[in-house]
């Protein structure tokens, strides 16, 4: 399961190196074609969908290095016991909401079946699947950090 999940890690951040660098291509050249009269409305929606998923999927790669911001001046300060029932506690909230991201994001992804990209024949159900799949990611991250907790 270890292995499994080393995979998936280095998928993820693999995934969102290259659809950042696709997203900036996209951009570039669509802001350079728009100044010769040469539209591309296309790469505009690809952009879009890839920027979905790089969000949640970054998200879930910045929860993992515990690098989304947080204020410990206080918490630091409390004993061990407690901040670790603390800990666990914000862990809870956070997996509470991100259940219900999962839950209404799903439903969202199902209403958008049959809206489409303006520019691509894309439901644009594949932007909005990128919420649900990234709470479910970063629901495992954090059960792993409870684990972590509680272990030590």
């Amino acid at each position: 399961m270890k292995n499994i999940y080393k995979k998936l890690i280095v998928f993820e951040e693999l995934i969102t190196k290259i659809f950042l660098c696709v997203i900036i291509l996209l951009v570039f050249i669509a802001a350079l074609m728009r100044s010769i009269k040469l539209p591309l409305n296309w790469a505009v929606d690809i952009a879009q969908l890839l920027f979905a998923w790089t969000i949640f999927i970054g998200a879930d790669i910045a929860m993992r290095r515990k690098k989304l911001m947080g204020v410990d001046i206080i918490t630091e300060k409390l004993s061990k016991k407690l901040h670790k029932a603390i800990k666990l506690l914000f862990s809870l909230i956070i997996i509470i909401f991100l259940s219900l991201l999962l839950f209404y994001g799903i439903q969202l992804s199902i209403e958008n079946y049959a809206r489409t990209f303006q520019s691509l024949q894309i439901s644009y159900s594949w932007a909005t699947l990128s919420a649900p799949i990234g709470a479910l990611l970063m629901i495992i991250t954090t059960l792993l950090q409870i684990k972590n907790i509680i272990i030590n």
